[in-house]
């Protein structure tokens, strides 16, 4: 470590140069200049040792590696939702043909009314565990194609809408080591049709579902089967609409928008191109955000990426960085020149390269320029990482989301550092050879790896073509798993440590670290993830948290928990220690 801490000084002093170059609001840089790169200065990152480290992070030259978890799931995960059961729940459409397993035991054949009413022998649904890699089968009901999802405080997954006879389903599946579980199911008890449609969890464990094709509007769903509809109109998802080009012939832009909870309550909501923040009890409209440069679409089908960067909290609980970055996806007309409902002929578009970000609390916020990254793309997954970087995988380099409607797998992952100096913000990863296209998934598990799954580019299964349905599970191992860094990492005691926390107050961490040297303040952080419920390139619900530090003792961290349910909504959440970029672990902590 001495090597370490030898270079804080260069650390503290570059640090000090990305602040002084921040060009503020009487001092705008020109578009693209470097000088108003986001997070070099609008919000200064602190080095108090609370929330982040005195001393710049362990690096590594280990790109990642992959491997295969289970040869055959048998179900192509189009929704997924890791549980704090350690169970990964993932499901596909049940109007669209058989599966690559039957359900079990052998001659379970529900009768399924999304396929003439016949009985069904194949799964449309899974429990996986990522511990072991077996797989369960569940019974779906309601068509869930397209869907969206949140879990409950209780943890219990809530799958909401879908299609046909699905549409205004709610689906609940709950989190217990039943070896029986299964979905429990209300039909038609939605107030509209919530077909790719967005969850966001609210501050009371609600949920604002919003959208979904046709459906210009919101509901709030409390965690409960049995609820009356709250359904607010939502003309902005009208206006960001791009017309259908006529009758079956959609285009739309701006299914499954990008929703996120700010900590003062208020949602911000990404349509198509532009954003508004809105109050969810009211849907009154606090602020209408600029259109996003680089003129692309970066919702369905074009398809990008978007989420809320860590929150990284005060010792009194303040919010430090509120800032959301937008990623990938395609021009407008992209889809339009390649679905077969428009043309005969395919024109595979070129994704886009390009992220934005934007501080959506502060007044009269604006979208600033981030580094490109490193390849284009589009269907591709965004996710935060324990040690507070982020992970872009998936996804293809041309075309948009649809039956067999892009080309050019992305078969690179690439670090995203948000708060490096501009220019180092992205790092490309050991690339899959497996082509993770539309209805792929992933999830960050609590042992700090990435389980990847799905890809159906296909009305039905389909194995002959380029991009197969695709049944096999990897998981991807990220840089800081480096064996090399073992000694670096810290392992956390559960039954030494708090795993129920309240709101606003102190909680305790003992950890140790393999080397067995003492855990120092400085050196460590703590985040909070919440395990999203992630489809179509958007991971529902994902926030990541960095409670304040304030002080460690004897292997004892001291912090302070989230101040109430707009910072941190309530239920569980993978809490991990990382020592200077090398994270634990992860144990189940629930806040309520």
């Amino acid at each position: 470590m001495a090597s370490v801490r030898q270079t804080f000084l260069l650390f503290l002093l570059s640090s000090l140069l990305a602040s002084s170059v921040y060009a503020g609001p009487d001092d705008a840089a020109a578009p693209g200049d470097d000088a108003a790169a986001p997070g070099d200065g609008a919000n200064p990152q602190p080095m108090d040792g609370g929330s982040d480290y005195t001393m710049p992070p362990i690096e590594t030259e280990f790109l990642g590696e992959w491997a295969i978890d289970n040869p055959n799931a048998g179900v192509a995960a189009m929704q997924l939702q890791l549980m704090p059961n350690d169970k990964v729940i993932w499901y596909d459409t049940t109007s669209l043909g058989p599966s690559g397993i039957k359900m079990q035991p052998e001659g379970n054949c529900p009768i399924n009314p999304d396929a003439n009413n016949q009985p069904d022998c194949f799964a449309h649904a899974i429990a996986y565990d990522w511990k072991t890699a077996q797989v369960r089968t569940l019974t779906l009901q309601g068509d869930a194609w397209c869907s969206s999802g949140n879990l409950w405080p209780n943890g219990n997954l809530v799958a909401t809408g879908g299609t046909f006879t699905g549409n205004k389903a709610v689906r609940m599946f709950p989190n217990n080591d039943d070896p029986n579980s299964d979905f429990d199911t209300r039909l038609n008890v939605l107030a509209d049709g919530r077909w790719y449609s967005a969850n966001q969890i609210l501050p009371d464990g609600s949920a604002v579902v919003m959208g979904g094709r046709d459906s210009y509007s919101y509901e709030i769903v409390p965690p409960s089967l049995e609820f009356t509809p709250r359904r607010f109109d939502m003309p902005f998802l009208q206006q960001t609409t791009t017309p259908a080009l006529g009758p079956g012939r959609p285009v739309e832009n701006n299914l499954y928008p990008f929703v996120f909870l700010l900590p003062d309550g208020n949602v911000f909501l990404y349509a198509n191109n532009r954003a508004i923040t809105f109050e969810p009890n009211t849907g009154n409209v606090v602020a209408e955000h600029p259109e996003c440069p680089g003129g692309g679409a970066r919702n369905y089908p074009p398809s990008g990426m978007a989420a809320l960067l860590p929150l990284k909290l005060t010792p009194d609980n303040q919010a430090m960085n509120v800032e959301v970055v937008v990623c990938g996806g395609n021009l407008p007309d992209a889809y339009q020149v390649v679905d077969a409902r428009h043309v005969t002929e395919k024109e595979f578009m070129p994704a886009l390269q390009d992220c934005y970000r934007i501080h959506p609390l502060m007044p009269d916020a604006a979208w600033e320029k981030e580094q490109d990254m490193p390849s284009p793309r589009t269907m591709g997954d965004l996710l935060h990482l324990p040690n507070a970087n982020l992970l872009m995988l998936n996804g293809a380099r041309k075309g948009t989301s649809g039956w067999e409607d892009s080309t050019d797998a992305n078969f690179v992952p690439a670090l995203y550092t948000p708060f490096k100096p501009m220019g180092e913000r992205f790092k490309e990863l050991t690339p899959t050879n497996i082509a993770r296209m539309y209805h792929s998934c992933s999830a960050l598990l609590p042992d700090t790896k990435i389980l990847v799954a799905g890809s159906n580019p296909h009305q039905f299964y389909t194995f002959d073509v380029e991009f197969p349905t695709e049944l096999r599970v990897e998981k991807f191992t990220p840089p800081y798993l480096d064996p090399a860094l073992d000694a670096e990492r810290p392992i956390i005691d559960p039954a030494g440590s708090d795993v129920v926390l309240q709101y606003g107050q102190p909680f305790k961490i003992a950890a140790t670290m393999t080397s067995n040297e003492v855990l120092a303040l400085g050196e460590n952080i703590i985040t909070m993830v919440y395990p999203p419920f992630t489809t179509h390139g958007f991971s529902q619900n994902q926030r990541l948290i960095m409670p304040a530090i304030t002080g460690i003792e004897n292997n004892v961290i001291t912090a302070v928990a989230p101040a109430n349910g707009m910072i941190a909504p309530p239920g569980y959440y993978m809490l991990f220690v990382s020592h200077l970029g090398v994270p634990s672990q992860g144990i189940w902590v629930n806040i309520n």
